[in-house]
């Protein structure tokens, strides 16, 4: 019997944490930015409430011998610096929560959001 309430209870924790909300590790909202293929079209990137904390090299320009993206737009909840190197590395500007688009002349190939605010 007290293994069967013991299994019964740790069930029941599980389930409490799998209910909280999964945005402790992630901004919540969109970044975007875009980017020139190789046949010259221009295509535009979401992240959709990204990873907080880590560098993350942007799909088809985080590669410092692809062309770099441009225009990054943060709707995000916090602050992301983004870098016009891969890995994080080089130039760096920080775009705040909920902005404006910046310029298309603003290159990123990585970028780091700070992890929200508990």
């Amino acid at each position: 019997m007290k293994l069967r309430n013991t299994v019964a209870a740790a069930l029941g924790a599980f389930a409490l944490v799998l209910a909280l909300p999964g945005s402790a590790l992630s901004a919540t909202g969109d970044f975007t930015y875009k980017y020139v293929t190789g046949l010259g079209h221009e295509e535009r990137v979401t992240l959709h409430d990204p990873h907080s904390g880590k560098c993350i090299n942007l799909y088809a320009v985080g590669d410092d011998d692809a062309p770099a993206g441009y225009g990054p737009h943060n709707q995000t909840d916090t602050p992301v610096t983004v870098y016009r190197g891969s890995s994080c590395t080089g130039d760096q500007w920080r775009l705040r929560a909920h902005g404006n688009p910046a310029t298309d002349q603003l290159e990123v190939r990585s970028v780091r959001f700070d992890a929200p605010n508990s």
